[in-house]
């Protein structure tokens, strides 16, 4: 804005990260107000509109990038307050429905450590910027204006009721459980598409004290996923590595195989999936929690962008799309959805006209991406509810299936897979003809026959068998010398990092040199 320019202002529905990225993105053109239901902690602590904190929260390399691009330095502050940068998959011991990765140098990364934390260090620096505000324990009744322009909301505060806050632009961040459609239907917005697929997923949480000695060596995030070609409840087991020197253990499962809050019952679930590693893992570790359980986990999508929406509102985050929680997708979308907005406001200004509606379509692509990524794979399970797949998908599934396969034994189709699974490329990357060229020659010969965890990793978690029993190992591959000694962030033997058919991640990204 110029010394000329009447001020504005935009509201923010909904202080999670979501709420959060959009207001440090409008601070640039705006006073923002940030409007949350609950009281903001201080610092990483629960709160109530958040349940699903309580679970695994892995941030990739695409969304700690997007977030890098809007908060400068934000990664070295996740890891200052203990977050764990880790390599991928130097630093990742995880059995697809393929077989298991080998722990090769790094292709991609991840950030590691309770949604808590990561939610805490955002929310400390957007409430820092100038002209960022909060209201809190405040909830939001309805839109103001009508179905051509939104000029504000209308919100009850501990101190008032049915209080007008206007604004130029009002962003939806509310999430999961987001009242849009029905607000802009009383405006007389009418045509609001949406759609969904459940699989029946429930996962289940609990946090476990690590090994001693764990931590300081580095020991890799461990994942058993699911099969969805075998018609069968779909079941997975990871245990994350978090701040604090803590196990954050989360099982999930489709209808008809699913976890509960049974703790007696936690450790023989993760022992009963597809591989028994996470539940030998976690056998005689002391809990830190109780179980966590969640459902209510369904795929659903908002067609905002399809829709006449009024001018002056856009929606973002869980309130436009959300994923089974599973594949990671929900903040690296967002974050990477709301990138996009910044380089558009940057380009037209807030007072552009439209601006509203195409910061929405700007956001369409990622959430599109993953909604295919997703629901492609989650209607595959027995029970399964909601929209078919697309015509064609069957053709395509084989083709990934094939690249995952060869993924576990091809280092350069290792390195495709992880840049599409971490939103750090198009999955469009797959089919490239360097990638074709690999995934025609995909092959499971050689594959690990187990979990690739190095001797020291097995030792510190007491999974060395007794004298004269025989040890459950398996062949270490690529991992053999790479994952070695490895600690987070490491990149194996050295090498640089590198892409599929040898494609740089370049020393000139902040994010992926970050240690």
């Amino acid at each position: 804005m110029n010394q000329s320019s009447p001020p504005r202002h935009a509201v923010v529905i909904g202080g999670s990260l979501a709420g959060l990225l959009a207001a440090a993105v409008l601070a640039e053109h705006a006073a923002v107000t940030v409007i949350d239901a609950d009281p903001l902690p201080e610092g990483p602590a629960p709160r109530r509109g958040l349940p699903q904190a309580r679970h695994t929260h892995l941030l990739w390399s695409g969304g700690a990038r997007a977030i890098e691009g809007i908060l400068p330095g934000i990664t070295g502050d996740w890891t200052k307050a203990g977050a764990i940068r880790r390599s991928l998959p130097t630093d990742l011991v995880t059995k697809t429905a393929q077989g298991w990765i080998p722990r090769c140098g790094e292709k991609q990364f991840n950030i590691s450590c309770s949604r808590d934390l990561l939610d805490s260090v955002v929310r400390a620096r957007v409430t820092a910027l100038d002209g960022v505000a909060t209201l809190q324990q405040s909830r939001v009744r309805g839109l103001e204006g009508t179905a051509a322009r939104v000029t504000g909301v209308r919100v009850d505060t501990p101190e008032e009721r049915d209080r007008l806050v206007t604004a130029d632009l009002v962003v939806d961040a509310s999430g999961r459980g987001s009242r849009a459609r029905t607000w802009l239907q009383a405006l007389g917005v009418s045509g609001i598409r949406q759609a969904g697929v459940d699989s029946g997923l429930v996962y289940a949480t609990r946090i476990f004290e690590a090994p001693a000695g764990a931590h300081e060596m580095g020991f890799p995030i461990v994942n058993v996923q699911s099969d969805p070609r075998v018609r069968v409840p779909g079941q997975t087991a990871t245990i994350v590595p978090i701040e604090n020197g803590r196990w954050q253990a989360t099982l999930s499962g489709t209808r008809g195989g699913q976890p509960t809050g049974d703790p007696d019952a936690f450790i023989p679930f993760a022992k009963s999936v597809r591989d028994p590693i996470v539940g030998e893992l976690l056998e005689h570790r002391r809990p830190l929690t109780d179980v966590a359980v969640t459902q209510g986990t369904a795929n659903r999508r908002v067609y905002f962008e399809k829709a006449e929406l009024p001018d002056g509102f856009f929606a973002v985050g869980d309130s436009v799309a959300t994923f089974n929680p599973l594949y990671g997708q929900g903040m690296t979308v967002a974050a990477q959805g709301l990138l996009a907005v910044r380089d558009l406001l940057r380009a037209k200004g807030l007072a552009h006209p439209g601006i509203g509606r195409e910061a929405q379509r700007a956001i369409a692509p990622q959430v599109a991406t993953a909604w295919e990524l997703a629901t492609s794979q989650d209607i595959l399970y027995p029970g399964a509810t909601g929209m078919k797949p697309r015509a064609g998908t069957g053709l395509l599934n084989g083709y990934v299936n094939r690249l995952m396969t060869g993924a576990t034994t091809d280092e350069a189709l290792t390195a495709a897979l992880f840049n599409v699974l971490t939103m750090s490329i198009e999955p469009t990357h797959w089919l490239r003809p360097s990638v074709v060229w690999h995934v025609a020659r995909a092959s499971d010969r050689g594959a690990l026959k187990a979990p690739p965890l190095t001797a020291a990793e097995r030792a510190v978690a007491g999974l060395d068998p007794a004298p004269g029993a025989k040890a459950r190992t398996g062949s270490t591959g690529a991992a053999g010398t790479a994952a070695t000694g490895t600690g987070a962030g490491s990149t194996g033997a050295g090498a640089a990092p590198t892409g599929a058919a040898g494609d740089p991640v370049g020393p000139a990204d902040p994010v992926g040199q970050a240690r």
